[in-house]
């Protein structure tokens, strides 16, 4: 009887382990993994952009890419006014001053982001050590072992 217990008990953690936590964890580092590419590409972005200001270019050559790494050559006649993707579909016109000024509020409102994604994953690493230890000490107690103390639970 108490064996069916303990058995029913592992497979009830294991099955939260994998079929909950585990899938979570992975969700949460892709959406971390989302943003950080975003802030890459603005920084990328800003790179240029402070080129084009320092050099104080007017106009531009530049290669574009259409996606899937498909690179088409394009000239920039005027480079006073840029269109910045702020996202939802919508591009605005700004001066170079006002995207650099526009890409660095966004970065640090993504990195908001990525922070507490990162904090989201922290949790779920957390939990996921908390089952594995749950069921280390489910599986001793199978065996007649008992636990050892925790000294740092208490310090």
């Amino acid at each position: 009887m108490v064996d069916k217990d303990i058995a029913s008990k592992v497979k009830q953690y294991e099955g939260f382990l994998n079929d909950t936590l585990k899938p979570d964890l992975k969700k949460m580092m892709d959406l971390r993994d989302v943003i950080y590419d975003q802030i890459s590409e603005y920084l990328k972005l800003k790179t240029q952009i402070q080129l084009i200001i320092d050099n104080e270019l007017t106009e531009m050559k530049t290669m574009v890419d259409l996606g899937t790494n498909f690179y088409v050559q394009a000239k920039v006649p005027d480079t006073s006014f840029l269109y910045i993707n702020v996202g939802f579909g919508f591009h605005v016109q700004l001066t170079s001053s006002e995207a650099v000024e526009f890409i660095d509020r966004k970065e640090k409102l993504l990195q908001r982001k990525a922070d507490q994604y990162s904090k989201e994953v922290a949790k779920i690493k957390a939990n996921i050590k908390m089952v594995l230890e749950a069921l280390t000490e489910i599986m001793n107690l199978n065996k007649g072992v008992e636990p050892p103390l925790r000294d740092d639970l208490f310090w």
